[in-house]
């Protein structure tokens, strides 16, 4: 019976797949599955063979007390875990909006513009770069449109094609969440509880992977915008000119540094990434003028935490419900490995060329991308008991398509849908810049993948 169960959790795996494809809402699809995997497994917990439940060491449920324990254990203390991720989530979120609203969002690209001048090459560089480092700190839908209206106008003024122009915006707003200390607490959450493997931290993935990670996916968005740039013709036909960039507020010179405060703060003094948040929030809001009466202040404060709430409630909804997958997950790894085991990739080098040629499944909440159905993935991956797969090595192969697939290109992203409707591109026509460049990004860092964490050359952390 073990097969059984095994190929109905398959059948509602690819039921999920199909229902993220769809576009179907996240948060009511993992709660469904939820409830669906919970279920499964502990009817196969009781019909299964006694060989079977024994090789894999598991009891039956013998009362209602280990069967309220068990439910306890996904749909209370899973979540409740969760806690200190959204606390994360919710902190960056108002340092985004201290960044938006006081200006210094808006001036950063004002003067990058300025010294691009009028070489469209040159100035999309700088703007891709300027993105980049931007996103390395502000999270969520309304910081990235908010972003995108000062940019997008900027790049088709000076006669890059509107898709292209999307094109090399939203990847450069992918290749920042590389680096954002809020992502990596978020997509760290699907392998880890908040206190394990505490080495596993920011800092070190940064130094050990999620440096390459931005550097690759940055250039290799640019050069392709580049490429693309070259064997087409300047199109001015956007009536936007950099109106809104000349309307932005003026902020001091010393607050331009502040998007950049937080990652650094947290790699080189080791400062927690809250804290790092609310200090540089507090400072920018300092240099830029906004703290001169207490009241006026507090109201200010207030306002832009209830706006950066606000960015992110769908992502938290979508959040919440996360952890209760992941744990009954926990309870299908048996089934799942008696169906699928025995095909699944058993070296890292296998499962990097795998991943590599599965990256564009990234797209459309596909079943390769933690943000869509592919938490399930992880849950069977993970649960397979190879040694060699270890916490990092999975994290950097799930983050590749989360990010360069889903976050930076897919048109089922928030931003990106929005992006289209703003630049009045079709679909179609983004995903043609998309997909090669998402596909380019993934075989280089699949490589790099290996080479960091597949053949033992990088100590991992206990």
């Amino acid at each position: 019976m073990e097969y059984l169960i095994g190929i109905l959790l398959l059948i509602s795996f690819f039921w999920l797949a199909y229902y993220c494809f769809k576009g179907h809402n996240l948060m009511i699809g993992f709660l469904i599955m939820s409830f669906l995997w919970t279920a499964l497994p502990l009817i196969g917990n009781q019909i299964s063979s006694p060989a079977f439940l024994e090789a894999n060491g598991i009891a039956g449920i013998a009362s209602w007390e280990a069967l309220a324990a068990s439910l306890a254990k996904i749909f209370q203390s899973a979540p409740e875990g969760w806690g200190t991720i959204l606390v994360n989530v919710l902190w960056g979120a108002w340092f985004g909006r201290v960044l938006m609203e006081t200006g210094i969002a808006a001036t950063i690209i004002r003067k990058t513009v300025e010294l691009g001048g009028d070489r469209p090459i040159i100035t999309v560089s700088l703007l891709n770069f300027v993105t980049t480092v931007i996103f390395t700190s502000m999270t969520g839908a309304g910081p990235v449109i908010a972003i995108g209206v000062i940019v997008l106008p900027i790049l088709m003024s000076l006669g890059i094609p509107k898709p292209l122009a999307l094109f090399t915006f939203v990847g450069a707003v992918g290749a920042g969440s590389y680096m954002n200390p809020v992502y990596f607490a978020q997509y760290r959450a699907f392998h880890l509880a908040a206190d394990q493997m505490p080495e596993f931290s920011f800092t070190w993935y940064v130094q050990k992977w999620g440096i390459y990670a931005i550097i690759i996916m940055l250039l290799v968005t640019t050069i392709g915008t580049a490429f693309y740039l070259k064997a087409k013709k300047p199109v001015h036909s956007w009536a936007a000119q950099t109106g809104q960039v000349e309307d932005t507020k003026q902020v001091p010179g010393i607050a331009l540094i502040t998007p950049i405060l937080p990652v650094l703060g947290v790699i080189f003094l080791k400062i927690p990434v809250i804290l790092g948040f609310v200090l540089c929030g507090f400072f920018a809001l300092f240099v830029c003028g906004k703290l001169k009466h207490f009241k006026e202040s507090c109201q200010l404060v207030n306002k832009m935490y209830y706006d950066g709430v606000v960015d992110t409630a769908p992502l938290i909804g979508f959040l919440l419900t996360l952890p209760m997958f992941n744990k009954a997950a926990e309870l299908c790894a048996p089934y799942f490995k008696a169906v699928v085991g025995p095909v699944m990739p058993k070296t890292t080098l296998v499962l990097c060329i795998l991943f590599a040629i599965l990256s564009p499944l990234g797209l459309f909440r596909g079943p390769m991308t933690l943000v869509g159905c592919g938490a399930a993935t992880l849950g069977v991956v993970s649960n397979l008991g190879i040694s060699a797969f270890t916490v990092p090595f999975l994290y950097a192969c799930f983050a590749i398509p989360t990010i360069t697939m889903n976050v930076g290109s897919c048109i089922t992203q928030s931003w990106v849908a929005w992006g289209l409707a703003y630049t009045k591109v079709e679909g179609k026509d983004l995903l043609r810049y998309t997909v090669p460049n998402g596909i380019i990004v993934s075989i280089l860092l699949y490589i790099v993948t290996f080479l960091v964490f597949g053949n033992g050359l990088v100590p991992i952390p206990a």
